[in-house]
Formats: structure tokens, C-alpha cells, sequence
């Protein structure tokens, strides 16, 4: 666990939420305890670092209500549910939405703290990611309209011969647009630069023929 990740618990059952506190804070990490999704949403922000511990069935709405509220706020927070009452197609559903784990209380203290460490670990992978794509998609913010069609061609499979045909300039024209793309995009090689449109989900453009062209 980093000095900025929280473990988050969501629990109404006031004996559960100070045991699995004193659980929690005895193994080193820094715990924040809620009795109810709408205390808990009070003062949550979708930039928190850490894990949820999070029960099923809650008072003001239930943990697969909290789970979407928190998908559509953008947050990150990986979730383990914590429920006596789960059953297969609630579980399907918690996972599908993204829930990393879901335990059957009691569970046992080794059982949680795994997953818990197993969480925080997700939470520094999904960070990451995020500000990786962030990073690229300030990139193709940078490019010029030119750069951008070249940048499309290229990821479509087009020469630079066949590119400067197409947006009826020169090749070296193309190969300087390219170059000053490639260098903008921090990109080392094709490879690099199709994995990045990838992410910001740029499609490749088609050659004047229609046909798209793949690396």
C-alpha cells in the first residue's frame, strides 16, 4: 500500500465496520468507515486512491447500486464485496461490473488481507493506465489537422507514396508531416504509434480505393 491509498468500508453493521477496522488497522493500513452508501458518497472523490470493501445488502441502496454510481462518476476504486447474502447471479453481476472479488462473511482475516493487497495493487495498475492514456490522448491534441490525416493513413497501413497520392501533396511533404507526428507522439516506430491510436481509439483511415490498409 502507498501513503495515498485508503481501504474504503461500506458496512451498516456497526460490530462488522469496528471489527474489520481494528482487522485492517492492525495490519498497517489506513482505514476510512462508512455506515451507508450516501454517508460514504458525501464525501468520496472519483481521484481517491485505495480499495472499497463494500456489503451487499445497504440501507439508502443496495452495493450493486453504489458499485454503477461509482462506474458513472469515472472512479477507478477497485471493489471487493463482503456479503452473507450473495448468490451466483448477484456475483456474475458485481464482477461483470468490475468488482475484483466477492467473499462470504465471515471471511477469514488471511483471506481478506490477500485480497485487499491484491486490490491496492489493482488500484496502482488502473492509475497508471489512466494517466498513460491521458498522456497520449494531450498528444494527439498537439497535432495539426495534416498531421492528424497523415497520423490515420499511416496506422492504415499507407505508404508514404500512397498517402501523398491521396492528400495530393509530395512525399516529402508526407515523410515531413510524418516525422514531425512521430516525434510529437513520442512514438519510436509503427508498432508504437498503432498501439497508442489504439488507445484513444483513433480509427485507421482507408486508402481512396476503400480499403484499409492494417500494419
Amino acid at each position: 500500500m502507498t501513503t495515498e491509498q485508503t481501504v474504503f468500508l461500506v458496512d451498516d453493521d456497526p460490530g462488522m465496520r469496528d471489527s474489520l477496522t481494528l482487522i485492517l488497522e492492525l495490519a498497517g493500513y489506513r482505514v476510512r468507515s462508512f455506515a451507508s452508501p450516501a454517508a460514504f458518497l458525501a464525501v468520496f472523490s472519483a481521484a481517491e486512491r485505495g480499495c472499497l470493501v463494500l456489503d451487499l445488502r445497504l440501507p439508502d441502496m443496495t452495493g450493486l447500486e453504489l458499485q454503477r454510481e461509482l462506474l458513472e462518476r469515472g472512479a477507478l476504486l477497485p471493489i471487493i464485496f463482503l456479503s452473507a447474502f450473495g448468490d451466483v447471479p448477484t456475483t456474475v453481476r458485481a464482477i461483470q461490473n468490475g468488482a475484483i472479488d466477492f467473499l462470504e462473511k465471515p471471511a477469514s482475516t488471511e483471506q481478506l488481507l490477500q485480497r485487499i493487497a491484491a486490490a491496492l495493487i489493482e488500484d496502482h495498475r488502473r492509475r497508471t493506465e489512466a494517466a498513460t492514456e491521458h498522456a497520449i490522448r494531450e498528444r494527439f491534441r498537439q497535432l495539426t489537422p495534416r498531421e492528424y490525416e497523415v497520423l490515420t493513413l499511416t496506422t492504415g497501413g499507407l505508404t508514404n507514396k500512397d498517402i501523398a497520392r491521396q492528400l495530393g501533396i509530395s512525399p516529402r511533404t508526407v515523410e515531413n508531416h510524418r516525422a514531425r507526428m512521430m516525434e510529437k507522439m513520442g512514438a519510436a516506430n509503427l508498432a508504437e504509434l498503432c498501439r497508442m491510436a489504439a488507445v484513444c481509439q483513433v480509427s485507421p483511415a482507408q486508402s481512396s480505393s476503400g480499403r484499409t490498409l492494417l500494419s
